[in-house]
């Protein structure tokens, strides 16, 4: 039997070492893919039950307790509005916003002053107050993309968009949410694009 010359031998060692290099290439390719595949999935998933939250507690929306108005403000960017999102019987005001330098959306969360001792049925509005400051703030996505932007639109009552930003409050019947996530800003063509919108029941 013949043995290999010292040539044809690094010629096989040549070959051999160019398929393993191919072969853990694709192996990293696809792990890749599979991760980031995964990873979006986790982000719009969370992003979606956050956004289904917000529905929620925009369809149920009610006065302020200090008599303010069930919108507090209707920017593109943000929506203030007062809803008691916790059950416990005090109307909550509620800030969701894109949070263009971080790229995130958040939703923070005012409680009414004296929460925890209030008397309800003996409520004098002229002395309630939300503070400046939220009690809570929770992010609800971390991966919004720039182009194209996430924002909040709004329409009365006959669909119709209401274009003059902020919105009037008394027009302003419906809300919709458009975000558009990615983690990987740079796969743009991968983004996602998640929308839901939501009426007010008590206008």
């Amino acid at each position: 039997m013949k043995a290999f010359s010292l040539i044809e031998t690094l010629v096989i060692i040549f070959v051999f070492s160019i398929v393993m290099l191919l072969t853990a290439s694709f192996i990293i390719m696809g792990y890749k893919t599979q991760s980031y595949t995964y990873q979006q999935s986790i982000a719009i998933n969370e992003a979606r039950k956050g956004v289904e939250l917000m529905v929620k507690e925009i369809r149920e929306a009610q006065t302020g307790e200090n008599g303010a108005h069930i919108i507090e403000d209707a920017q593109e960017k943000e929506f203030v509005f007062y809803s008691d999102v916790d059950n416990d019987n005090r109307v909550e005001k509620i800030r969701y916003f894109i949070d263009d330098i971080n790229n995130e959306f958040k939703k923070q969360i005012f409680e009414p002053n004296n929460w925890t001792f209030y008397d309800l049925e003996n409520a004098d509005p002229s002395g309630i107050f939300y503070p400046a400051e939220p009690s809570k703030e929770i992010v609800i996505s971390q991966y919004l993309v720039d182009e194209p932007p996430s924002v909040f639109t709004y329409f009365n009552q006959n669909g119709e968009e209401l274009t003059d930003l902020p919105a009037i409050k008394k027009y302003t019947k419906t809300i919709k949410v458009c975000l558009v996530i990615n983690i990987n800003p740079n796969r743009k063509p991968d983004a996602f694009e998640l929308s839901s919108e939501a009426s007010l029941r008590n206008l």
